[in-house]
């Protein structure tokens, strides 16, 4: 009924339960009720694709990333309109909103800092660390990514303001619901076969990883995908087409010709030896009595693999010392006469590595690190990772549960904190004893002075003189381990203390270099007096002839891009910048130096970190299997530079972030960036569209057996003799 006051006439509409109310009480329309989330939702994906500089912004990768993206908002939406109690429903909204702007900005500073996108899981777990161990690099990853935060939150404000307007008080009619719903189901299932029938199928399925989906498939899916694959499993690989017919790539029979691995004057001296790296296992037996087809299929993998052929270098160093050392950041252009004498020494007098590349793993240090310790190729398993899930597997391919039964002491050190990352579960699951900061290494000068990052050289000076004078008293082998931790970013003076440490000689000699790469050069240099030291503590002691010093990156200092500005420092130390390729970025250098080589031993042979353990294998004369690593041995010759073969060299770009993975052979180079293969110099192939085919195929061969060496526990499986 009207109601008259003051001259003014007012109409009160009945509440909804009242006799005569016969409408709907909606503030706002169903349009802007509908359409809200999915817009959200797809402005954070585009917001995050667009500050990501290494990914281009107009691909295909868009139309799945809407079309998931809509299907997600009306899911909220749908949830939330159903909800009888819109006031939590509004509050939920904001809940929903506010936690996503979290993530995305956490998922940006984890890609700026990086260079990776994380699983939520993953970051759960190493939440703690982050935090306590690189605070301040924490606080100016966030002051970087201010424009990128507020930018974040603006749908959360826009939910703020409108709330009512987009979680409506009587909800919406049943028909719109249900319209919605079925455009709900056709845009998740169009995204669906989008994503998994178009070129990068296989990263929503069996290569499924946070760090190659987010770029194709968006950050919720990712999300989903990982919570999914966490209760169901990942997608099997088609594992049978990976297997190869070893009657059509023969390995070359003792008593054949073989092709120098090295420059013939510079070769030992030493009778060569016959026959393959191969311990006697019956893999096609185990096939054959095998229930479980993943087993059953990697048992066919291997028995198909060629074993490289023992040759000239087999026990070059038997029952010597070995010290293998992953450095972190390491990279060629940190080798400087001047600045670094020893690193110069080191990587000019022993074996010269002309083609070894650290590839990137998109596992950061702890891939780098597993490549560089396992010779097996790092992946994401789930939401965790090759290391560590490592750390409760059987792992008796290792250096250390090889050397340690012929009387070799195994200690391994990192001079940081001792469970950043899971060294102290994975690192002994390979058999080392390993200690760092907090449990077992004492590091006084660098923790009294709050040095990030810890000095190298202190390590070494702490630690070398307890192996090295148990060989000298009692004749105690050793191959000791260390991860260093000097090289790491950020490389300012003042986000660096080692940088800063040795600043002044730097900007003497390279007064026109950006502060960045002036102190990646810098803290380069306390590597150098680490190698220093343990070289002079070899020598002191009179046994350098009788110990391999072996050094690998964990990855390229990646840090020298700055993600705010796209500025690339890593091209100025480089002298030029990447073409179209993606694998000169990965050019390393393998150190690998002892007193007893007298003249310098030029290896060309492409090879990465994975071939590293499988070399030293053959270098130290141990009974092992070369079919059960990723790499090979670098010096193994039984393959034909212009044929394929499943024993040939193989470096394998798995870092899936682009449009495949890249590789090397000997033959030439395939840049998956520009799907091109580029035969080396004097190569001919019979069939090049057939070669390339191939090596695809075992390059996925190689990146799926890897993860399942480790996913499903392979060793364990396998019959080894006793």
């Amino acid at each position: 009924m009207p109601h008259q006051s003051m001259g003014v006439t007012t109409m009160y509409r009945p509440y909804a339960g009242s006799a005569g109310y016969t409408g709907r009480r909606n503030v706002g329309g169903p349009a802007l009720s509908a359409l809200f989330f999915p817009a959200a939702i797809l402005y954070h994906e585009l917001l995050l694709r667009a500050f990501d500089r290494s990914a281009p912004f107009f691909d295909l990768a868009l139309l799945p990333i809407a079309l998931f993206s809509i299907a997600a908002g009306l899911v909220i939406w749908l949830l939330l309109d159903l909800l009888p109690w819109k006031t939590a429903g509004r509050i939920a909204g904001g809940v929903i909103l506010g936690l996503g702007a979290v993530i995305f900005c956490v998922e940006r500073g984890c890609r700026a800092t990086f260079n990776l996108y994380y699983g939520v899981t993953f970051m759960g777990g190493m939440a703690g660390n982050v935090a306590g161990d690189f605070g301040s690099t924490v606080v100016q990853v966030v002051l970087g990514m201010i424009p990128f935060i507020l930018l974040s939150f603006v749908p959360l404000a826009a939910f703020v303001a409108l709330r009512c307007r987009v979680v409506l008080e009587e909800g919406s009619e049943n028909p719109v619901r249900i319209i919605l719903a079925a455009v709900l189901v056709a845009c998740q299932l169009s995204a669906y076969l989008v994503a998994t029938l178009g070129p990068v199928g296989s990263y929503y399925t069996y290569e499924f990883t946070t760090n190659t989906a987010v770029p194709h498939f968006g950050l919720l899916t990712s999300m989903r995908l990982e919570l999914e694959y966490a209760v169901a499993g990942v997608p099997a690989p088609p594992l049978g087409e990976f297997i190869d017919d070893p009657v059509s790539t023969p390995a070359i029979a003792p008593g054949e010709s073989e092709r120098p691995s090295a420059h013939p004057s510079d070769r030992p001296d030493r009778p060569r030896e016959d026959g393959p790296n191969a311990l006697n296992i019956d893999f096609e037996g185990m096939a054959e009595a095998e229930t479980d087809e993943t087993l059953k299929n990697m048992h066919q993998y291997f028995a198909n693999v060629i074993p490289s052929q023992k040759n000239e270098y087999t026990g070059m160093f038997a029952g010597k010392n070995l010290i293998l050392i992953t450095a972190e950041a390491f990279s060629p252009y940190a080798i400087d006469e001047e600045l670094t004498p020893t690193l110069y020494k080191l990587t000019h007098e022993g074996f010269i590595f002309n083609n070894f590349y650290q590839p990137d793993w998109t596992l950061s240090t702890i891939g780098g690190e597993f490549s560089v310790t396992t010779g097996v190729i790092p992946n994401w398993i789930g939401s965790s990772s090759s290391p560590v899930v490592s750390a409760e597997r059987f792992m008796p391919t290792t250096l250390p549960h090889l050397l340690a039964p012929l009387g070799y002491a195994t200690p391994a050190w990192h001079d940081h904190t001792f469970d950043y990352y899971p060294r102290d579960k994975y690192l002994p699951s390979f058999g080392y004893d390993y200690k760092g900061i907090g449990s077992g290494l004492e590091m006084a000068q660098s923790v009294a002075n709050r040095w990030w990052p810890e000095s190298d050289q202190e390590m070494m000076e702490e630690t070398a003189d307890s192996y090295i004078d148990a060989y000298v008293k009692d004749g105690t082998p050793f191959h000791a381990y260390y991860m260093t931790v000097s090289g790491h970013g950020l490389y300012t003076w003042s986000g660096n203390d080692m940088s800063a440490r040795h600043r002044e000689a730097v900007e003497a000699k390279y007064p026109d270099l950006s502060e960045s790469s002036q102190a990646y050069l810098a803290c380069s240099i306390e590597l150098d007096l680490a190698l220093k030291c343990l070289v002079d503590k070899l020598e002191a002691a009179g046994i350098a002839d009788d110990t391999l010093i072996v050094m690998a990156a964990d990855h390229y200092p990646y840090l020298m891009v700055d993600e705010k500005t796209g500025e690339d420092y890593y091209n100025e130390l480089r002298g030029f910048e990447d073409a179209e390729g993606d694998t000169s970025r990965y050019k390393s250098t393998l150190l690998m130096w002892s007193g007893a080589i007298e003249e310098p031993i030029e290896v060309d042979t492409p090879c990465s970190s994975v071939d590293i353990v499988p070399t030293l294998c053959n270098l130290f004369g141990l009974d092992y299997d070369s079919r059960l690593y990723s790499g090979r041995d670098v010096f193994a010759t039984n393959y034909e530079p212009d044929q394929y073969s499943n024993c040939m060299p193989l470096v394998v770009f798995a870092n899936n972030m682009s449009r495949g993975n890249s590789w090397i052979t000997a033959a030439g180079t395939y840049e998956a960036n520009t799907k091109t293969f580029t035969p080396n110099e004097g190569i001919e192939l019979e069939d090049e569209e057939a070669y390339v085919k191939r090596v695809h195929r075992l390059v996925a061969a190689k990146v799926n057996y890897s993860k399942l060496i480790i996913q499903e526990d392979y060793y364990v499986h396998v019959q080894f003799p006793e």
